[in-house]
């Protein structure tokens, strides 16, 4: 049996991180947050996860993906674990993300636009005048 197929309700921390491509850390930074459940044990004390354990944490991963934060995964889960969810409510917790994630490319396309112009006066000469820069330093007189 390939290693990748093997018992899912025998899985440590590490055999998690391999399946699943996510690192050893971040698992257990989303057991601390309360994203994943807490696994149950062996006699030992041993950490071992499940089927549910690996589906889980391939939907948090996904969901950090597609750039939600924290919260809307918590969110997003909790309408899961509940069982209570309909599609209308997490449309509207994708459509709401969809629009965060809309302004961030607005913004971004601003940034990309000041720095294109900026960069396109610098003439890359060897003197201490410098475009970029002096855009830069306005930010500094402004918020001051």
């Amino acid at each position: 049996m390939p290693e990748d197929h093997a018992l899912a309700s025998d899985l440590k921390r590490s055999d998690l991180a391999k399946l699943t491509g996510c690192n050893l850390e971040t698992i257990r930074y989303y057991e601390n947050v309360g994203l994943m459940p807490d696994p149950p044990r062996t006699a030992s004390g041993h950490r071992r996860y499940g089927p549910a354990h690996v589906e889980r944490l391939h939907f948090v991963m996904r969901a950090r993906d597609l750039g939600f934060t924290m919260e809307e995964i918590r969110g997003l889960l909790s309408l899961v674990d509940h069982g209570s969810h309909t599609c209308a409510e997490v449309e509207r917790m994708g459509r709401h993300h969809l629009e965060v994630v809309r302004d961030k490319i607005r913004d971004l396309q601003a940034i990309e636009t000041v720095l294109a112009q900026t960069i396109a006066r610098c003439t890359g000469s060897d003197t201490p005048d410098c475009p970029l820069l002096d855009v830069l330093n306005e930010g500094q007189t402004r918020s001051e």
